[in-house]
């Protein structure tokens, strides 16, 4: 009987982490690789408690598992946990949080790096051969840009988009921050959303996906944004109308896009941008949080909210 189980080990430890805290905690701890549906019922059904990334924790779930007092969640979002069946049973759930913020940001300048340069393109330039037959030594067939005094939008101020502003900065970008959409009187320090979109040259979205912000980069939006100008996605699929976007770019109506995250995932289905004639595009497998550093600090907090959790004092409290 596992006092401690971790049901999708595989989906957050690459074989490069250090779990020693986690496993030290408990003499009765156990992980697995990946677990099913099928599956985790079985393994889950003595726990006291369960550790999930993706896997769905439900009533079915919770019913079938007469010790459960604690679900951790190592990531942010809880959306495979029903949290309405963990309270009705008294069951606490925490999560991890901040834990991606240099990861994240870093690759949201990456993004704006390669496309203000022109990185990929003269990567594959080189590859194709075409430096070598090239008149002169060096090959300069793609724009290159400075992002020194670009102007970076900003939308979503959180601890993300502070980090990102931060690391703007120090390339010389001028930053803007976005009132809400339809905010008629923005707050101090704020641009109206309207006015700061036709402004920018980069936009760069670390704002939640909800009813407000789905699509919130649509066709409208793209049409008044600077031909030149580059729109980041880190935050999450469906912000961006993914369409629209690939219209726009097929148009050359923008400059170019960076997106991390996409409205289905993985894109069992297809995807509009995953279609190979779009130019000026680079999108990137929801890999942005990932780094060894970040995975490392999610072990950490877990460590942090079950010794908190045991000792009366639960932290990250999601329920």
């Amino acid at each position: 009987m596992a006092d401690v189980v971790m049901l999708d080990r595989g989906t957050l430890d690459l074989g490069d982490l250090d779990l020693s805290a986690l496993e030290e905690g408990s003499a009765e701890f156990i992980s697995y690789e990946r677990s099913s549906r099928e599956t985790v019922i079985e393994r889950a059904k003595d726990a006291r408690i369960i550790i999930t990334n993706k896997v769905v924790i439900d009533a079915e779930v919770m019913a079938a598992c007469p010790r459960l007092a604690l679900i951790c969640v190592v990531a942010t979002g809880v959306n495979n946990i029903d949290t309405d069946s963990a309270a009705a049973r008294g069951v606490q759930v925490v999560n991890c949080r901040g834990y991606g913020t240099d990861s994240v940001a870093q690759h949201a300048i990456g993004f704006m790096l390669a496309l203000s340069t022109g990185l990929v393109s003269y990567v594959n330039a080189v590859r194709s051969g075409r430096w070598e037959q090239a008149p002169d030594f060096c090959f300069l067939d793609f724009p290159i840009r400075e992002l020194a005094s670009m102007k970076l939008l900003v939308v979503g101020y959180g601890e993300l988009g502070r980090a990102v502003a931060r690391l703007a900065e120090a390339h010389g970008m001028e930053i803007l921050i976005a009132e809400r959409p339809g905010v008629e009187s923005p707050r101090e320090g704020r641009v109206a959303f309207d006015e700061a979109v036709a402004e920018a040259d980069v936009i760069t979205l670390h704002c939640p996906l909800n009813d407000q912000t789905r699509h919130l980069i649509d066709e409208a939006v793209l049409l008044r944004m600077k031909p030149t100008a580059f729109v980041i996605n880190t935050a999450r699929g469906g912000i961006v109308d993914e369409q629209a976007l690939a219209d726009a770019l097929r148009r050359g109506e923008i400059g170019g896009a960076g997106m991390d995250v996409l409205t289905e995932e993985p894109p069992r289905q297809g995807n509009p941008l995953l279609q190979p004639d779009i130019p000026n595009l680079l999108v990137t497998p929801h890999s942005a949080w990932g780094s060894r550093r970040a995975r490392q600090r999610i072990v950490e907090q877990t460590v942090e909210n079950i010794n908190a959790w045991e000792q009366g004092d639960p932290v990250r409290i999601v329920v």
